[in-house]
Formats: structure tokens, sequence, C-alpha cells
């Protein structure tokens, strides 16, 4: 699923860390990583990151309650 302008980084992990299953991002290269280890959302969001928003992420989520929670954050914020 692709999620688009995240404005709040701080939610968007606290979404993420919510998910009972694991969640992905999807480089550019095609890589995969956990979404919910720390260090990867760090290191993630240190090359994508920049002027306060992220434009565009490939995220996946392999449980539909996550997908769901997902969903809900990119529709309510």
């Amino acid at each position: 699923m692709k999620v688009q302008n995240i404005t709040d980084i701080d939610k968007f992990f606290k979404v993420v860390d919510d998910c009972k299953g694991r969640v992905e991002l999807v480089t550019g290269e095609g890589d995969r990583l956990n979404l919910k280890s720390k260090l990867s959302q760090y290191v993630s969001m240190a090359n994508i990151f920049s002027n306060g928003e992220i434009p565009e992420l490939e995220i996946i989520a392999y449980e539909k309650e996550d997908i769901d929670r997902l969903v809900s954050f990119m529709i309510n914020g």
C-alpha cells in the first residue's frame, strides 16, 4: 500500500508500533525494512524524511487489522 503526505511522523510510528504483525517499508531499491524496529525507523526516515513531510512511502502490512489501522491513519490523521 502507498501512504502519502505523512506530516506527523511521531503519530505514524505510534500507529506502526501499535500494529500486531510485521510492517515493512519498501525502499526504492526493492529492499524491505521492518518498521517495527526502532533502528530501521531512524535509518529509513533519515534517508526519506525532508522538510517536515514524507510525500509517499510504500509499506506492506501482513495482518488485516494492521492494514485497517494504517488506512484509518491515512484517512483520519
